[in-house]
């Protein structure tokens, strides 16, 4: 059953606790991380939003947004993308790579594959905790999405 408790507005995919910790730090300052799931890979990131292993139980709706990172273990950034512009019932689902990569390749490959948008992680720790802030502000309270998207 789908209930205010049990609804993700934020995924956030990043192996690097210290990232993470940042990230989620700056959401709560912001009051936006009540609804935040946080894993650390892609495999469990594609688990979470289609429902599989670990996450074969949690309610059939999808998150506003994903915090996705490039460099992750097991399934890199690229392929949870290129996995979610191909299924129909994540095709949508706004994408944001939030990544330490400055690389053009990394960019180009991301938004020809449909990523709503590239953000490289700022080095100083209160830029990355306003980028983030600003972030999930953004794609949580502003964007507006179509109720098809939000369930699976």
């Amino acid at each position: 059953m789908v209930t205010e408790d049990t609804l993700v507005d934020i995924l956030l995919v990043e192996d690097n606790p210290n990232d993470a910790e940042l990230a989620i730090r700056a959401l709560r300052k912001h009051h936006l991380a009540n609804r935040l799931e946080w894993v650390k890979d892609g495999e469990a990131a594609l688990d979470f939003l289609f429902q599989r292993g670990d996450y074969a139980d949690r309610p059939a709706r999808l998150p506003r947004v994903v915090l996705l990172d490039l460099r992750l273990p097991k399934v890199d950034g690229i392929e949870v993308l290129e996995q979610l512009r191909a299924n129909p019932q994540t095709h949508d689902l706004p994408v944001v790579i939030l990544t330490s990569s400055k690389e053009d390749r990394d960019l180009i490959a991301t938004y020809r594959l449909g990523v709503n948008s590239f953000v490289a992680k700022p080095v100083a720790f209160d830029d990355f905790a306003r980028t983030v802030a600003e972030l999930g502000m953004y794609w949580v309270l502003v964007n507006r999405v179509p109720p098809e998207i939000r369930s699976v």
